[in-house]
């Protein structure tokens, strides 16, 4: 697991099945403390040195969800720029997805607080944040996130637009080679947005 992750982290060594079944009696207990309590153990979670913690601190909030407010989960985009890399990062965009699926007239809100942050994965999660909206997905919004790191030459930001664009190909084939046509995308982007597409050719 630690070659997996480039030797970053250190690890318990604990699978992901085993992890959720082991943590499962402590997530239902969270459900039941109030939200000022709630931040404080996945806080503490989060500080804990083996990366399993910070799985079950991000498995903790998106079984919480629901009872938090958008003002609430503010609060928890601190913890995507700590111990930052793309497994975390990822799983804490699935949240903010979630999120804007329940409240999609909260989605241009949502985008812009991650949108042009100083952060790069904060906006890794803005590309990807409608990774899952499929025909609900807004373009705009999209495009807008892609243009703005267009060319930075960082992997997991050009790999989040392939990725995106790959993804939402799957629901509109022809606006993502029409993007692609249209954009100077990097290859690697370009690539990666492609791929599905090509091999349906």
């Amino acid at each position: 697991m630690e070659n997996y992750m480039k030797n970053r982290y250190s690890f318990v060594g604990v699978k992901a099945v085993a992890r959720r079944e082991q943590s499962k009696e402590l997530i239902s207990q969270s459900k039941k403390v109030s939200l000022e309590e709630l931040f404080e153990m996945i806080r503490e979670l989060y500080e804990r040195e083996e990366r399993e913690y910070q799985n079950v601190a991000i498995d903790m909030c998106e079984a919480n969800f629901k009872r938090l407010s958008w003002e609430e989960l503010e609060k928890y985009t601190k913890f995507i720029q700590e111990k930052s890399w793309w497994d975390t990062v990822d799983a804490w965009r699935k949240i903010y997805g979630l999120y804007i699926k329940k409240y999609p007239e909260d989605k241009e809100k949502v985008f812009d607080y991650f949108y042009g942050h100083d952060n790069l994965w904060m906006r890794r999660v803005a590309i990807n944040l409608q990774l899952m909206e499929k025909e609900l997905t807004n373009t705009d919004l999209l495009s807008k996130a892609i243009w703005y790191d267009i060319r930075t030459d960082e992997f997991f930001i050009q790999k989040a637009i392939g990725w995106s664009l790959r993804q939402y190909a799957k629901t509109n084939p022809e606006w993502v080679i029409a993007f692609v046509e249209e954009n100077e995308l990097t290859i690697f982007a370009q690539k990666e947005a492609l791929k599905l597409l090509n091999k349906n050719l």
